[in-house]
């Protein structure tokens, strides 16, 4: 059957990826519910108070989300008073975001919660086996994602 599970325990390091995955989401869900920030939202300041201002559409390709989703994480920051949002100057059509004094104080208090996954995720494991599994699944990724290339289908 074309469809039969091979591994009826799903160990595959896909799904282990997957597991790895859900379990940061949970660990930063915890870290940052207290501050009432998500972790799509924390990748959005990460990226404002690493680069500074940054276009809406710049942000949406740096973290590969959907144009659609950023506009409610993005209005959520704005009504939080943690971003703000203007016109380009040279393009009228495109937004600007850029971090407020209020969102700078709040990035200053937030813990990392990437630090705190890695040092407790990886903690023990040698580097060369975190380079290792780093590569293999940059690899892979590379090549499914070549496989159907955004806007071509089967």
């Amino acid at each position: 059957m074309a469809n039969e599970q091979v591994d009826p325990e799903h160990q595959s390091a896909g799904a282990w990826a997957k597991k790895y995955y859900f379990a940061t989401r949970v660990v930063m869900e915890a870290v940052l519910r207290p501050y009432d920030i998500g972790p799509t939202q924390w990748y959005v300041m990460h990226q404002l108070m690493t680069l500074g201002p940054t276009s809406q559409r710049d942000l949406a390709r740096m973290l590969q989300i959907e144009r659609a989703t950023l506009t409610g994480v993005v209005a959520a920051l704005v009504r939080k008073g943690l971003v703000e949002q203007n016109p380009d100057a040279t393009d009228q059509r495109q937004k600007v975001l850029t971090a407020t004094p209020a969102g700078a104080a709040l990035w200053q208090e937030l813990p990392d919660p990437i630090a705190l996954i890695l040092e407790t995720a990886f903690d023990g494991v040698a580097q060369a086996d975190i380079d290792t599994t780093a590569r293999v699944l940059r690899e892979a990724t590379g090549k499914l994602t070549s496989l159907f290339p955004k806007g071509k289908e089967s």
